[in-house]
């Protein structure tokens, strides 16, 4: 009986990470994003429909002067950073999070001639994202900071050496919306009436993909994203 109730135990305990594991990749925002663009058909930019939700495919470009990217210094309309130690607590290592940052832009999809707004926004966030990431490094015990990486962490008033001096152990990734890099984004469809001339776009009303109470923007640079037939 013994023996019974420990391997109900066992497999009750293998069961619930098991569960938490598959729970945790099912809803992490990468798997979210695919699952919904993937029942999405895609869109051309000229057949959107007002209050549809809609996605659409194209190059991403700037409204205004572009962003710069904290590290790799590229011009982007989006970017995302992550800096982290890497902490012992007795036995257990992990790594903790020190800065963590997004910046954006309004900007344009460009598609065949055709062109859709999308505006991002923080307070409150209207908006999903992931990006690729683009660009890591890291430091650690027997691996010094390049002056690039020590620049970047001087900038965010990171120390690299430990008060005795050593190196501490810190990793940096990077991801950007480049200017003229494929995006896909998704969202709740309008027309709107152009203020301002674009250069190359002869039309007075311009799409845009909006927020709505029920659904966020969806942007990201993932690509070979599966989708219905286009439309």
């Amino acid at each position: 009986m013994l023996l019974l109730t420990n391997a109900v135990i066992i497999s009750t305990v293998v069961f619930v990470i098991i569960l938490i594991i598959f729970l945790a990749y099912y809803y992490n925002t990468k798997q979210v994003i695919i699952r919904t663009l993937s029942k999405l058909p895609l869109k051309q930019i000229g057949s959107l429909k007002t209050n549809e939700f809609s996605k659409i495919t194209g190059k991403a470009l700037h409204v205004k002067e572009p962003l710069i990217a904290p590290y790799s210094k590229r011009k982007c309309v989006f970017y995302s950073i992550k800096i982290e130690h890497k902490k012992s607590n007795g036995k257990n290592k992990y790594w903790k999070t020190i800065v963590k940052e997004e910046k954006f832009q309004d900007f344009f999809v460009e598609k065949n001639g055709d062109f859709v707004i999308i505006r991002p926004k923080q307070n409150p966030k209207n908006y999903i994202s992931h990006l690729i990431v683009d660009e890591k490094v890291n430091s650690g015990t027997l691996n010094d900071p390049t002056p690039k990486f020590n620049t970047l962490l001087q900038h965010y008033n990171i120390k690299s050496e430990s008060f005795f001096g050593f190196n501490k152990t810190l990793r940096y990734t990077e991801g950007i919306i480049e200017i003229g890099e494929q995006v896909t984004v998704a969202g709740i469809s309008k027309w709107k009436s152009l203020k301002e001339p674009i250069e190359g776009y002869n039309y007075s009303k311009i799409a845009e993909l909006e927020s709505s109470d029920k659904q966020k923007l969806i942007i990201t640079d993932l690509p070979n994203l599966k989708s219905k037939r286009k439309m």
